[in-house]
């Protein structure tokens, strides 16, 4: 038998000022760095039009609030078809620092910042940076670990309960 959902629509509304009480939740899952300016662009958007925003770290986006990692991060063709580069370049020595020593460029020429500096300038414009409780026990990693400006280790439910009514974004 076939269930059909026959709740209203949920239409957003554009016509109104939809920022004030606006709030926006970034799940930051990945650690390379194509995947960490995803997420720290919109959140640098989101604050820049006075939306409350929380990035919250887990799993390989871990890298991205680690002391020993966040200055290094990496970017590989290997896998990653959208390089629109034969695959087999991936696979030779030295393929990955020249695409992320590109990528660095390429990042710096159109004025963003690095992602230690980005983080910064996320916090000094209200952003709140969570760390994930399980990634952290998984990695065995404390807050002394971490970039000094993460808050917390949470765990997901309490990231849950702090974005309540919040938009999701997960990258």
């Amino acid at each position: 038998m076939t269930v059909i959902d026959t709740s209203p629509a949920i239409v957003p509304q554009f016509d109104s000022d939809a920022s004030v009480g606006r709030k926006l939740a970034i799940i930051c899952s990945k650690g390379t760095l194509d995947m960490a300016y995803p997420g720290l662009v919109l959140a640098n958007a989101a604050l820049g039009e006075g939306i409350e925003t929380h990035l919250f770290f887990t799993f390989w986006g871990f890298d991205m609030i680690n002391k020993k990692t966040m200055g290094d991060l990496k970017f590989t063709v290997l896998g990653n078809p959208a390089t629109h580069l034969p695959q087999g370049l991936g696979g030779i020595p030295g393929m990955t620092a020249m695409a992320t020593a590109r990528m660095k460029k390429s990042i710096a020429d159109v004025g963003v910042p690095e992602v230690p500096e980005f983080l910064e300038q996320i916090v000094a414009s209200g952003g709140h940076l969570w760390a994930c409780r399980m990634s952290a026990d998984m990695n065995h990693l404390t807050e002394d670990d971490l970039y000094d400006e993460v808050e917390g280790i949470i765990s997901a439910s309490d990231f849950i309960e702090k974005t309540d009514g919040a938009q999701l974004l997960f990258i």
